[in-house]
């Protein structure tokens, strides 16, 4: 009865995620970081690979899912 009573005030209780360029553009981003940062860990870079993971999981994919 509660979906009732929403529906009939007009509101969106929950508004829908609209992902896309920016989002799509930001995700490629972020995961082609990741896959370069472990390349390069695995390759026993010490400085690029965690400079480039940090990046991807802090900062590109959560832009990307925000944004």
């Amino acid at each position: 009865m509660a979906r009732n009573k929403d529906k009939k005030s007009g509101a969106d209780p929950s508004p829908a995620l609209k992902f896309g360029r920016e989002n799509a553009v930001l995700a490629a981003a972020g995961l082609l970081c990741l896959a370069l940062g472990y390349w390069l860990l695995a390759r026993g870079s010490i400085t690029a690979a965690p400079i480039l993971l940090v990046l991807a999981y802090v900062v590109l994919l959560p832009l990307a899912i925000i944004r």
